[in-house]
Order: C-alpha cells, then structure tokens, then sequence
C-alpha cells in the first residue's frame, strides 16, 4: 500500500487571498446588514413562521385524529399517516436548513422492519423515534418561530425606520415641525426640518439597531440550528450504528484485499520457485545416473532457489504479523522495520505497558507503510518514529525531512491507511508541505489484554 508523494501539489498565486481581503476590508459589524448570509438568515425566520403554523395545524390535527381514533381500525393507518407526514415535513425543513442556513443535517434512521406487508410498516413506523421527534419538533417550533418572528421584525423595522428618519421629512413636508430648519424645495415651496440634533440622533440609533439585526438573528438562528439538528437528525446511538457497520465493510475489504496480497505474492513468488525447484530436482534426478556432475550444479542451483523461497516465505510472514512484534513488542519490532528502511531512522519507544495484539499489530503495520513510503518517494535523509501514550491513546509519528506533498487523497497508499485506522476509531493527520518536511501523525484506541 504504497502512497504517491507526488501527489497533492497545489499552487496558490495568492490572488484569492488578496481578493477575500479586498472583500473583508471592512469591520464585520459593518458589512452584516450587506451579507448574503445575513438576508438568507432573515428569510428562514421569515419564513418559520407560516411554516411553523402548518407544521403545528397538520400534526396536532393528525395525531389528535388517529389517537381518538384507535378504538377503531382507522386509528392506526391515520396515526401511522401522521407521523409519515411529520416525517416528510422534517425532510423539508431540513432542506431548508441546509439551503438557508448552511446546516448539513444527515438522515434519520429510516423504520426498520423484519417483516413484509402494509401492517408492519404502520407498526415500525409507529416505533420510529424520528417520527416521534418530528412531532416534537412540530408542537416546539411554533412558540419559537412565533417569538423569533417578532424579534427579527421588530429590530429590522425598527432600524430601517429610525435611520432612514431624515428621508420621511423630504418625502412628507406636512409633518415637518415649523419652529425648526425652514428649507426650500420645488417650486417654491416650504419644508420645516425638526431639531437637526433630534434627526442626527435618531439616525445614528437606527443605524445601531440596522446593524445589530443580523447578529440578534444569528443569535435566534442559532436555536434553530439546535432544534433542527437534534429533533429532525440522526441520533448519536443510530449515527454510531451507521458508522459501525461502515467500519465493518471497511474491515472486511481490508481483509479481504489482504488476503488477495498474501494470495498473489505467494502465487508469484514462493509457490513459482517451489514448483521451478521440483521440475529441476526432476531433471537432476534423471541426470543422477548419467551425468552425475550436472546432476550435481542443478542440485546446487536448487539448493539457492529454496533460500530465496525461505526468504520470500520470511518476509511475506514478516509483513503479515512478525515474530519478533509477538515475542519482543513494538520496539524490537519497529527497529526491525527500520534497519530495513533507505534512509536512518531514529526510533523512540515509550509505551508503560504492551498494548492489545491487535492494536499492536496495526500500530505496526502503520509504521512500516509509512517508512516504506519514505524509502520509495520521500527523498529523504533521515526519517524519526516516536511512540508514546496519552491518556487512552496509542500516539505514533513519522517525520522526515523529505520532499513533502503527501496527500491522503482519493486512490493514495494513505487514504487506505486512513480508512484502516478509521475503522479501529484511529486517526491519521498529514502535515506535509511541497518541500517537507513531512510530519504523519496517527493515533489509535489503547486496549491491553
């Protein structure tokens, strides 16, 4: 599982950066009311407030409807109805969020039922707790949406008003006072200004409210935030469900792709040299009477293809789980890997105690790619591996001074790695710049026996 280090070069002419501080040249209270996000956060409130309405209507009268009902056969299919619809409703409103708000809500877990037919998709649908939340979620928004509603009006109308304040004068002369500012309009005509410290006053006031309105609804989008992403999203227990079965199908493909190695390199190495070596000590023994001394260099030429068969046998039982990691632990082991390497490795083990087996292997596993992709791409001097403990992690790091630009992108050597420690809840964080030097980082779950 070899990892390209060519890949990942990125160049940056500095253009954008010069741009994004261009458009951010002013304060952030000042620019706000002007943000595209500001106004998309005005219209989810906006609009949360008929939605919330429809949303309360639908499910008080449908859940209202189908548990008055359950005496009879109709309350079931009605009830079951109305969590579906709660259901759909959710999906909008996440959409919505997710359009409006930017908030990436996953799924809920859909119903699950073992069985086929009408009556048990009713029943698991009456078993969801997504179903149940949304109702939650329904019976709860319409007070908020209600309250964020007035706020947001309030402060927006407000704001504009007071600071557009001097602009009703011109475009209402009647209302102007007359022991103020006499000026002259069109044709003649009179218009009495009110006190200009009276104006300048209220101006400056609704200026204050107009930019404090996009932060006071940031502040009330926040709780919607909160509501949308814990009623009408997955759970921790049914995202962590998910998240395990996706860990499982990544260890079993790496176990299988694992099998399918160890498969072909014993196919394309070992088993081709013990079957040349059968075919020669063949010819050797029909040449033993004959010839005995070409008996004897064809002995001698099978005698070196059974070491390089031993060899190979050696270290393809070494890359799967070598003895020296069972009988000594990670540091025999990772100076073993080590010696091997191109470059010299300093090796730092610092462990209290031996981890579980399997972490163990994995932890060494991970150390051997890495220094095999320091040998193959990194160009480099000199490579370290430090291994420590912290709390209930296993910390391992490789560094080298090499040319940098590793990448665990899509189709690398370590975006396998990645989604192997993945799999054991590990991390792996690459800090590699075009022109190194490179720094990986890995943590993994510490377990004893």
């Amino acid at each position: 599982m070899a990892t390209d280090y060519g890949q990942g070069y990125g160049h940056d002419d500095g253009l954008g950066c010069l741009d994004e501080a261009r458009r951010h040249r002013l304060p952030a209270g000042l620019r706000a009311p002007f943000e595209a996000r500001s106004w998309r956060e005005l219209a989810y409130v906006l609009l949360g407030l008929p939605i919330s309405v429809l949303l309360f209507v639908y499910t008080v009268t449908m859940v209202a409807l189908g548990a008055g009902l359950l005496v009879t056969f109709l309350g079931i299919p009605l009830l079951a109805a109305g969590l579906a619809g709660s259901r759909g409703f959710g999906a909008l409103e996440r959409a919505r969020a997710r359009g409006l708000l930017g908030l990436e809500v996953a799924d809920p877990e859909p119903p699950r039922t073992k069985q086929q037919g009408a009556l048990a998709r009713m029943g698991a649908g009456l078993k969801s707790g997504a179903s149940w939340r949304s109702v939650l979620y329904a019976l709860l928004y319409l007070p908020w949406a209600v309250f964020s509603f007035a706020v947001t009006v309030n402060f927006f109308v407000l704001g504009w008003t007071l600071m557009t304040y001097p602009v009703w004068f011109w475009l209402f002369p009647l209302y102007g006072g007359q022991d103020g500012i006499q000026l002259y309009g069109d044709e003649g005509h009179h218009i009495y200004l009110d006190n200009p410290f009276e104006i300048t006053v209220t101006a400056l006031v609704g200026l204050l409210f107009t930019l404090a309105t996009p932060w006071i609804v940031r502040a009330l989008t926040m709780v919607d935030r909160l509501l949308v992403h814990g009623l009408l999203g997955p759970t921790r227990l049914s995202a962590r469900v998910v998240e395990l079965e996706s860990d499982r199908g990544v260890v079993v493909d790496t176990a299988a792709a694992d099998l399918r190695r160890i498969e072909r390199d014993l196919h394309d190495g070992a088993q081709a040299r013990l079957v040349a070596l059968a075919m020669d000590l063949g010819l050797a023994k029909e040449k033993l009477t004959e010839d005995p001394q070409a008996a004897a260099r064809m002995v001698d030429d099978a005698h070196g293809e059974v070491k390089t068969a031993l060899q190979e046998l050696r270290d393809l039982a070494r890359g799967i789980h070598p003895a020296v990691l069972t009988d000594r632990g990670l540091d025999a082991a990772l100076s073993a890997v080590a010696s091997r390497c191109t470059v010299p490795v300093q090796v730092e083990v610092d462990l209290p105690a031996r981890p579980a087996p399997a972490i163990e292997g994995i932890a060494y596993f991970t150390v051997s790619e890495l220094l095999q992709n320091i040998s193959k791409h990194a160009q480099a001097t000199w490579a370290a591996v430090d291994v420590w403990r912290v709390d209930n992690r296993l910390m391992l790091q490789v560094v080298d001074d090499g040319v940098g630009g590793a990448d665990t992108s899509a189709g690398s050597g370590l975006a396998g790695l990645a989604e192997r420690l993945d799999a054991v809840d590990g991390i792996l964080v690459v800090d590699s710049p075009v022109g190194g030097p490179t720094r990986i980082t890995a943590e993994l779950p510490w377990r004893t026996v």
